[in-house]
């Protein structure tokens, strides 16, 4: 057991009493954040070189679950924010000591995103100057950076042909954070924040979107740690399932507690009925078995990587992309069988089983949960069509 895991299961009560405070700010409370701080959790995918772990993807996905199943919210900015890690690890040095300090003395701060290509970079003299909005900044009260996607645009600000896709690292001087924002059914508490940006950016600090899904930085800058080898394409996934699965988790601990003290209005004890004792045995086992499948494909290719292994090849990479999605989308199933067995007082927002299952419904919802778009970039690639890169994140 890795101790930031050990850290979040000795201070799970405290992080569940957290939750709903946090929905209710609209953001993780002070405390909760100090909670995965002292986990270190964040550090789990960070370079050694700059004050992190530099460990195995499975720990992270651990630690992120562990924190989902106890907190929502606080799980899954632990999956998105705990991800970026990854990817500043592969910058650059010039890039990854701005972020951490040359020596990691800044190992603690923390990096947010989204990656939605919103905004529109215009080539200046050493760099570009960056405009744009963007939703879904998970964390964002919380960070020091924000990794945005954009497009390279000519003087009027329109998009070059054919676009260039990139990610620019901007620091919390230099974007805003656009008040009530963030108004959602669940995941309240991630405060996923609107973001805007009107600055300059150096060039250092811009990655091309499809280097970054293609290894070439890696190739560049870490061709030696296997963690780093590992796609973008796998890893940023992942962490949307880690996140994912932790709510599942929690929804199943949850339905234990409610099952053993409900009765029926015909006066059954629903740990007494066959029907919710079966959906109970179906959830337990599909969340379950849905962990382990993605875990042991991390492991797979983490240990390839490790014994010297190619980099991971598209049609591995795509089969990691519908085996997660199908991965996570068994499990949402599974608790949703289960919920609508609950009876009417699971709908109650005093139930604690209320936040678990809306919470799920907003997290399904993120693209990297998408069926269709792996399924069927699945079938293109068998027989020979195009591939398109969301597919591949």
């Amino acid at each position: 057991m890795n101790s930031p895991l050990t850290h979040i299961r000795d201070h799970a009560a405290e992080l569940r009493a957290e939750a709903r405070p946090s929905d209710a700010l609209g953001r993780l409370t002070d405390r909760t954040v100090e909670i995965l701080r002292a986990s270190e959790g964040m550090k789990i995918l960070h370079s050694k070189d700059h004050g992190g772990f530099e460990g195995h993807p499975n720990d992270f996905v651990d630690w992120a679950i562990e924190v989902g199943r106890n907190h929502p919210s606080a799980g899954w900015v632990a999956g998105v924010v705990g991800i970026h890690p990854w990817e500043i690890a592969i910058w650059g040095p010039e890039a990854e000591d701005e972020v951490y300090g040359a020596k990691g003395e800044r190992a603690d701060d923390w990096v947010s995103s989204p990656y939605a290509p919103f905004g529109r970079a215009i080539p200046v003299e050493g760099g570009y100057r960056f405009t744009g909005r963007w939703p879904f900044s998970t964390g964002s009260d919380h960070v020091e950076w924000a990794i945005l996607g954009g497009m390279v645009a000519d003087e009027d600000g329109q998009p070059t042909s054919p676009p260039t896709v990139c990610h620019f690292l901007v620091p919390r001087r230099d974007f805003e954070i656009v008040p009530d924002s963030w108004n959602v059914m669940g995941l309240s508490g991630t405060g996923s924040n609107d973001v805007t940006v009107d600055a300059f950016v150096p060039e250092h600090r811009v990655l091309v979107a499809d280097d970054v899904r293609g290894n070439v930085y890696t190739d560049r800058h870490r061709p030696d740690s296997p963690l780093y080898r590992m796609q973008f394409g796998l890893m940023f996934p992942l962490a949307i399932s880690a996140g994912t699965f932790g709510i599942a988790r929690g929804a199943v601990d949850a339905a234990y507690a409610h099952i053993e003290k409900r009765v029926s209005t015909q006066g059954t004890a629903s740990k007494a009925d066959p029907f919710t004792m079966q959906a109970l045995a179906r959830a337990e086992s599909d969340v379950e078995a849905s962990i382990a499948h993605v875990k042991l494909l991390v492991g797979d290719h983490y240990d390839s990587l490790c014994g010297g292994g190619p980099h991971i090849s598209v049609e591995d990479r795509l089969r990691f992309r519908i085996d997660q999605v199908r991965a996570t989308d068994r499990a949402i199933t599974a608790v949703g069988d289960l919920y609508r067995l609950m009876g009417s007082s699971a709908i109650q927002q005093a139930s604690p089983l209320e936040p678990y299952w809306r919470d799920l419904q907003v997290a399904a919802s993120h693209v990297c949960n998408v069926r269709e778009i792996c399924y069927t970039a699945w079938g293109a690639h068998q027989f020979g069509g195009a591939v398109p890169p969301s597919a591949l994140y």
